[in-house]
């Protein structure tokens, strides 16, 4: 059996369908589809229902589908084992979109430095989905706002910055911030999210309830909705935030307890160590 094409497969299951799988593989459609065909055909029993553009993994695959990931996954630690130093390879790295933009840019590029055998292989995601994807093994590490629960003592968490809470709105008012948050639009940080949290905990500490034109778990395009005069908010200042801090006027507000701390989590016990660290590293100096 050709691991290749469980990779395809395992793509076709995670994106939904074969169009996207195909991109993802840099394969045309009908050799994803030929791929499956073949799994099929070798395993003796149907893998996919086809409904529409959709493709939907039967029972029978969903029961196959961990072991095939572990089986793809030790075929690609396969080169690293041949490298004394542990730094050849995929190194699978789900970040938040803030640190997309700022914090990994430069990390990857120190990281591509200290380990040219490395290949990063990146996963945006939100906090939530991404503490998910590392508990399930389909990231290797996440750089993540930190979770507003303890960690299991198999997870490691090494911050990297913490980020104060900020208002941000159009421009300079005379109004006081809390003023402001109740007689203007607010355009609010997800609650429901793991760094919007800090902003409900300074509305409540303040005893402000503004009416919230809307919920957004994406920071830039709150700093967008601000700077075009749509309303105010309070954000974390964010790695990245300083193309947006000229359009806008930005004062801090509370304290260090509404900061919103980003970090790589990891777990304690892996089988790529040495990119670990190297990923640390990078990580530092960037």
């Amino acid at each position: 059996m050709d691991t290749r094409y469980l990779k395809s497969l395992i793509a076709v299951v995670e994106s939904g369908s074969i169009a996207h799988a195909a991109r993802i593989e840099g394969l045309t459609a009908a050799a994803i589809s030929q791929r499956v065909l073949v799994l099929e055909r070798q395993l003796g029993f149907e893998l996919l229902s086809r409904v529409g553009h959709a493709a939907k993994p039967s029972q029978a695959c969903l029961g196959l589908l961990p072991r095939a990931k572990r089986i793809v996954r030790e075929i690609e630690l396969l080169a690293a084992d041949a490298d004394v130093r542990g730094l050849t390879g995929q190194l699978r790295i789900g970040a938040v979109s803030t640190v997309l933009t700022g914090l990994l840019p430069g990390a990857l590029r120190a990281l591509t430095e200290l380990a040219p055998g490395l290949t990063p292989v990146i996963v945006p995601g939100t906090s939530r989905s991404l503490y998910q994807a590392l508990l399930s093994g389909e990231v290797d590490a996440a750089i993540l706002v930190v979770p507003p629960f303890e960690l299991p003592k198999a997870l490691q968490a090494v911050s990297l910055r913490k980020e104060p809470l900020v208002f941000l709105s159009k421009q300079e008012c005379a109004d006081s911030i809390p003023t402001q948050l109740m007689t203007q639009p607010y355009i609010r940080y997800d609650p429901d999210s793991w760094g919007g949290r800090h902003a409900e905990h300074y509305l409540a500490d303040h005893g402000l309830i503004p009416t919230p034109l809307v919920d957004l778990d994406a920071l830039e395009t709150i700093a967008m909705l601000v700077t075009g005069g749509l309303g105010v908010s309070l954000v974390p200042y964010w790695s990245g935030f300083e193309q947006w801090g000229h359009k806008c006027a930005v004062s801090r507000v509370g304290n260090d307890r509404y900061d919103r701390e980003i970090a790589l989590i990891r777990y304690v016990q892996t089988d790529r160590p040495n990119m670990m660290s190297a990923l640390c590293k990078a990580l530092s100096t960037a």
